[in-house]
């Protein structure tokens, strides 16, 4: 596994690489319509976009935005030919290091209900779940993780 590439994507032209990267994996999940409609709609509520690369070829999204003194974020599952390596973890590693260099207190990660992987991966990386119901939708859970930023 080589280090990933986050590369923020603003662009028509490149959210539409990103979009087709994996079509297949995410049409039909519960948390996050995977359409170039839905990706633009994200964007206009101030979610940004970052393709996650490995050696060139794009094997997630995520998308951050920071609200008063958090980082909210979510991705798309790794494409499938690069499930089980670690990749899940470099990016929660991401997040917090974004969350670090912006002297955040906090990061909210948000997951659908039935993603199962992420429960445990959250868990790993020290996040708890929220009670707090996710605006919009029965889907979609909040987990949380205080940063504590170094002096």
């Amino acid at each position: 596994m080589s280090d990933l590439v986050f590369t923020k994507v603003s662009k028509k032209d490149d959210i539409r690489h990103v979009y087709e990267f994996n079509l297949g994996a995410f049409s039909d999940s519960p948390d996050f319509n995977w359409s170039l409609d839905s990706i633009e709609d994200e964007l206009s509520q101030g979610w940004e976009l970052y393709s996650v690369s490995d050696q060139d070829e794009i094997i997630a999204a995520c998308f951050y935005k920071i609200v008063d003194d958090a980082l909210l974020t979510k991705n798309t599952s790794i494409k499938m030919g690069f499930q089980g390596s670690g990749y899940s973890h470099k990016i929660k590693e991401y997040f917090e290091k974004i969350a670090r260099e912006k002297h955040l207190k906090k990061i909210y990660h948000y997951c659908a209900i039935d993603n199962f992987r992420m429960y445990s991966l959250n868990e790993s990386h020290n996040y708890r779940r929220t009670k707090r119901q996710v605006e919009g939708t029965d889907f979609v859970i909040e987990w949380v993780k205080d940063i504590k930023n170094k002096k």
